[in-house]
């Protein structure tokens, strides 16, 4: 049974960073596509963060976001800096069992998902 956990959310004033982390089980893993979503009040679910055999990222969180993973702890992470009011959002952790080709940002491609950790931004 694959299970995927995050934590690591939190309140957070602009500008500040938090780390997020997801840890699977019931995955290979070391070779499966892994990625982050997010979900704002009113919004749909966007991609954020992929990584595969090297890291892709959405714009909006490009040069600030960095995605990594530990595959002795079968964990991922998000590291968060520069945090803005719109990245306030429920951030949850996608996997596949598996490769994904393509894109990596379609939620489609994914299917194993974590409940979701609040990440909340303050001006």
């Amino acid at each position: 049974q694959v299970q995927l956990v995050e934590s690591g959310g939190g309140l957070v004033q602009a500008g500040g960073s938090l780390r997020l982390s997801c840890a699977a089980s019931g995955l290979t893993f070391s070779r499966d596509t892994m990625a982050w979503f997010r979900q704002a009040p009113g919004k749909e679910r966007e991609f954020v963060a992929a990584i595969s055999w090297n890291p892709t990222y959405a714009d909006s969180v490009k040069g600030r976001f960095t995605i990594s993973r530990d595959n002795a702890k079968n964990t991922m992470y998000l590291q968060m800096n520069s945090l803005k009011p719109e990245d306030t959002a429920v951030y949850y952790c996608a996997g596949y069992g598996g490769v994904v080709f393509g894109t990596l940002r379609d939620q489609d491609d994914y299917d194993y998902w974590g409940q979701g950790t609040q990440v909340t931004v303050s001006s």
